[in-house]
């Protein structure tokens, strides 16, 4: 009974959101179809009231003219009532059409130009890399940046938007309950978690939260539970989204978590397409850029868990040149340790992104993306110069 009573509360979360859009949809076809009758009810009426008058107006003289005038009356009365009725329903139809009318999609492209330099630097240890400037959409610098990787955990800032983009503000405070499937799925699958114990009831601001800072497997699959219904139907809205940002060629993902899967892949290119779009994205935004969290206490945590985002309290200290204010890190073997973050630099805080992948430990990651933020990121905005291994400023061709 307790788990029946479970399930039918998942249904109930996952069909709120369709259940409106289908009243609205009823509503809609309702008024339609109001206004097709009264299109034809209005010239009938009119034809109705005209041949009335024309068999009943048998007198004459005065009589005859007052019938006349008082059958115009009618005819006009009937005319404008119906006219005004058919004006209300089409505001009507025009309101219940507005939440179906749907902006096209912000597609991003990054561009190279005569300035894009490659990293050839040796303190750049990652295989795989590009540096972006957000603000002109201009490739910086690269190195590989088009090649097939495995993105591992940097999947979850695709899982965060996308969940972002399928809930409302107020849905954050609403709850969900974990299921033995959800941890076990990511014990199985010796996924990073946060530590969410089967029957534990959290927020979805814990799940958002959960899923970045400490990359938690299980936050992920009980965030994308929650907005779909299901791991697998979250899935289609993430790749519905690559589709939507131009990517279907070189991205496919098969998991909201980051698993390795042959078919489950990207460019680093393709990540730093998707973290524009997180970042751009407010309540996404906010997840990404948090350095510290306490989940709400429950039951099983009357304290809370207190997580982190690891990279971003490691970075903080580190001399970029700017402000890291955005990071995922990532770790499956085929794709080493990477990294995705979004930082400001210059007096205009003038946002860059930094995609590496194929470094050779989570440290090294973040030396990494230190490198080539100082070396990369134009001094006019970064404010530093950068020394080469005599300690004189060079640039780097």
């Amino acid at each position: 009974m307790e788990n029946f009573l479970e399930d039918r509360e998942y249904e109930e979360r996952r069909q709120r959101r369709a259940e409106r859009i289908a009243r609205m949809r009823i509503e809609k076809q309702r008024q339609q179809k109001r206004m097709r009758m009264l299109k034809v009810i209005l010239p009938v009426s009119l034809v109705v009231l005209v041949i009335i008058s024309v068999v009943s107006g048998t007198g004459n003289g005065a009589d005859e003219n007052i019938y006349a005038s008082n059958i115009s009356t009618q005819i006009e009365m009937a005319t404008n009532t119906l006219q005004t009725e058919m004006t209300e329903v089409a505001e009507v139809v025009e309101v219940t059409e507005a939440p179906e009318v749907t902006k096209a999609p912000v597609v991003y492209e990054f561009v190279e130009n005569d300035a894009t330099k490659g990293i050839y630097s040796e303190e750049v240890i990652s295989s795989h890399a590009i540096l972006v400037d957000a603000s002109t959409d201009t490739i910086i610098a690269k190195k590989g940046a088009y090649d097939i990787i495995s993105p591992a955990s940097m999947t979850k800032v695709l899982t965060a938007l996308v969940a972002a983009e399928h809930i409302t503000e107020d849905e954050l405070d609403e709850t969900f309950t974990m299921t033995l499937e959800i941890t076990d799925y990511s014990y199985v699958n010796d996924c990073s978690s946060v530590g969410f114990l089967n029957e534990e009831v959290v927020t979805v601001r814990d799940l958002f939260y959960g899923t970045i800072l400490p990359s938690g497997g299980d936050a992920a699959v009980g965030l994308a539970t929650y907005v779909a219904g299901s791991h697998e139907a979250f899935v289609e809205l993430m790749n519905k989204k690559i589709e939507e940002l131009g990517l279907s060629e070189t991205a496919h993902f098969t998991n909201c978590v980051g698993l390795y899967d042959k078919n489950h892949y990207c460019t680093v290119y393709d990540m730093a397409v998707i973290m524009r779009a997180a970042m751009e994205n407010e309540m996404c935004r906010e997840f990404l850029s948090a350095k510290k969290y306490t989940t709400t206490p429950t039951e099983q945590h009357p304290e809370g868990i207190t997580i982190s985002n690891w990279f971003l309290r490691r970075i903080e200290d580190k001399d970029t040149g700017g402000e890291v204010i955005g990071a995922k890190t990532g770790y499956v073997v085929q794709s080493k340790s990477c990294a995705v973050s979004y930082g400001t630099f210059g007096a205009s805080e003038t946002p860059y992104i930094c995609v590496t992948a194929g470094s050779n430990s989570s440290w090294r990651c973040i030396y990494d993306q230190v490198e080539i933020y100082t070396r990369y990121v134009p001094e006019d905005a970064a404010g530093v110069e950068v020394p080469d291994s005599t300690g004189e400023a060079v640039d780097e061709e």
